[in-house]
């Protein structure tokens, strides 16, 4: 991906730096770290970065489910980020169509 296409933005900058290791962390478990050069993953197959992104999805997701578990309580505090549909905060466009 060219330089001037990713259109990500990362919603808590002191995250960046833990999602990288984490993403390292997910690629060595799954045993193609080692293709990985410097930070080019143009080695991978798209199968290969698409294990990577699900298993980093998969994991988040359990640990998420593990706070809200231990803490029901949390998701109450936590503010709206990213897109929220502001326009229409239920996400539905009000037609039948």
């Amino acid at each position: 991906m060219g330089t001037g296409q990713k259109q990500n933005k990362v919603l808590v900058p002191q995250a960046a730096q833990a999602m990288y290791d984490f993403k390292h962390e997910i690629a060595s478990e799954l045993g193609v770290g080692q293709q990985i050069q410097g930070g080019y993953w143009g080695n991978l197959s798209s199968r290969d970065c698409g294990a990577v992104g699900g298993n980093m999805v998969r994991k988040m997701i359990a640990f998420a489910e593990n706070q809200l578990q231990s803490n029901p309580q949390a998701i109450n505090s936590q503010a709206l980020m990213g897109n929220t549909n502001a326009k229409n905060p239920a996400g539905n466009s009000g037609s039948l169509l």
